[in-house]
């Protein structure tokens, strides 16, 4: 007796699919840091902590977290580069540089922390207060300057693809346009010590750009890039090419 097994075969995810799932995951990846606003709040309010006692742990948790959301950051960029790149390759390319640049600030600022840890658990005394607000200092600024600015040229550079690829719906990157000039000019303020880094236009453009960030991450991993968009990119005649580089089968 011969048995005949028939093998079904699975229809492969089409490539763009794939990238627009991969960066979708990672930019909400991005939004794990969160807790770090209660995780750092004894090392930022407390000038003696370096010398106090207490867990060091919400703090090195804090660090991990941020760790995460700098590999997320080059993840991202890497992930949506293949596609992004059909609509405008030096945007493209500047954007990926900018979310890697976007990462060091991040994994800079992580340094100085835990370089506080290090000399908390070494117990050096009162003079390391000094060498503790120091480096503080560097995370504060690192994080001005790394997640306070190139967000906002991330804003433009990507989302002036999408919009103009109608990769994903035109409304999501007008958020990005609103909160990125919002949050240059919280950052230029901060800067000139006109208010901290905590201020209403720092609220606002926060939450300009989580809509944009967050929805657009939703949007990719739920609906994944506009079809029709990925067809006209892929040949402006309609026809899809499969032999394009990242994109694969649009249908």
């Amino acid at each position: 007796m011969i048995t005949t097994e028939t093998t079904k075969r699975r229809t492969p995810m089409p490539r763009h699919r794939q990238a627009a799932m991969a960066g979708g995951v990672l930019y909400l990846l991005t939004f794990v840091s969160i807790p770090t606003f209660a995780l750092y709040g004894a090392i930022k309010t407390d000038p003696t902590w370096i010398t106090g006692a207490g867990p060091d742990a919400p703090v090195i948790a804090g660090g991990i977290l941020e760790l995460i959301v700098a590999l997320a950051c080059i993840g991202t960029g890497v992930a949506l580069y293949p596609i992004i790149k059909l609509q405008d390759g030096s945007r493209a390319l500047g954007f990926v540089a900018a979310r890697t640049l976007e990462a060091a600030a991040i994994f800079a600022g992580v340094v100085a922390l835990m370089s506080m840890v290090t000399l908390r658990q070494d117990d050096l005394g009162r003079d390391s207060v000094i060498i503790g607000q120091s480096l503080l200092a560097q995370h504060t600024w690192t994080t001005l300057l790394g997640q306070g600015l190139i967000p906002a040229l991330n804003a433009f550079l990507l989302g002036s693809i999408m919009f103009r690829s109608r990769l994903i719906p035109r409304a999501l990157p007008l958020f990005g346009f609103i909160g990125a000039p919002l949050l240059i000019i919280a950052a230029i303020g901060t800067l000139f010590g006109l208010w901290g880094p905590v201020s209403p236009v720092a609220a606002a453009a926060a939450l300009f750009l989580s809509i944009w960030e967050f929805g657009m991450g939703a949007w990719l991993v739920i609906r994944g890039f506009n079809p029709e968009a990925i067809r006209r990119l892929t040949d402006p005649n309609g026809n899809v090419d499969t032999a394009a580089p990242g994109v694969g089968n649009a249908s």
